[in-house]
Order: C-alpha cells, then sequence, then structure tokens
C-alpha cells in the first residue's frame, strides 16, 4: 500500500517511473546500495523524530550519522527517534520503507548537508523493496522540505 501511494504522489511531479522494485530488501543502507548497485552514501536514509509537535523527518546520506549537539541547537530539543511500534502509524511508511513521500499530515521534512555532495540520491520509496533515484531539487520540492540543515557528523567531503 505505501509503496502505491508514494508512485501515485510522486507521479504528480513525474518522478514514479524513476522507482526502482527490487528483488530483494532494501531496508537498510547497506542492503539498499547493494540492491540498487550503488555506493552506501548515495542512499538518501529517512531518519524520523518524535518531538514535541509530532513527527520530524531528517533525510540525510548513507555514511552520516545524526549529530545529537547539532540536532539540538538546530530545532530546540534532543533527537528521539520514532519508537519502532510508531513508525508506521506516524510516517504512513513501514520501517525499511519510510521516505519523506505521501507522509502523514504534520510530518515536518528536512534535508540535511551530506546530500549536497551528490546529484542523484536514492531515497526508499514506501517499502523495503524500493528506491527513486532523484536530482536534489527534484528531492527538495517531491519531499516538500521546509529547509536544508546541518544535523549530522561522520561523512566525508
Amino acid at each position: 500500500m505505501s509503496l502505491d501511494a508514494v508512485r501515485e504522489y510522486l507521479s504528480a511531479f513525474g518522478l514514479a517511473e524513476r522507482i526502482h522494485e527490487t528483488a530483494v530488501s532494501s531496508a537498510t543502507v547497506e542492503l539498499a546500495a547493494q540492491a540498487l548497485g550503488i555506493e552506501p552514501e548515495r542512499i538518501a536514509k529517512t531518519l524520523s523524530f518524535l518531538t514535541k509537535d509530532g513527527c520530524l523527518m531528517v533525510v540525510a546520506a548513507g555514511d552520516a550519522r545524526i549529530d545529537n549537539g547539532k540536532f539540538k541547537r538546530t530545532f530546540g530539543e534532543k533527537a528521539h527517534m520514532l519508537p519502532h511500534d510508531l513508525v508506521e502509524e506516524m510516517t504512513g511508511h513501514p520501517v525499511g520503507g519510510v521516505c519523506p513521500f505521501a507522509v502523514r499530515e504534520g510530518v515536518r521534512v528536512y534535508l540535511d548537508e551530506s546530500l549536497k555532495r551528490f546529484d542523484v540520491v536514492y531515497p526508499a520509496a514506501g517499502n523495503d523493496q524500493s528506491g527513486v533515484a532523484l536530482h536534489l531539487p527534484e528531492l527538495e520540492a517531491a519531499a516538500g522540505a521546509l529547509g536544508w540543515v546541518d544535523v549530522c557528523k561522520d561523512w566525508a567531503e
């Protein structure tokens, strides 16, 4: 269901044909990179956080990790990942397929600076056997991103 919702959502942007369905799991950065035949850092992982204002998503490069200090300075509170049992309810997508497209009402989406190294990145497309190839401006528009943030560490320029 989630993949179908993402396909329909991305069709409004003319991007649905870019969805790659895989025969194997793409639920983690490593598995997605193998399934799609790309470098792990090009996977645009969507990290979901529980905040006082609801769900907040940060889309970051596959090799980046959340820097708790930067997150707190940027969003005014400590980073708390969504508990697994709330992920689908709050985002609209199952664990392993969380993406910034066709999300629940009120979910806020930001893109991390770690993505800016690449012209094309690959976020999930609503399930654990999919990905979609997008140029950064396409990702920004389709995600309805509220802006770019610098909340990650451990990625190399």
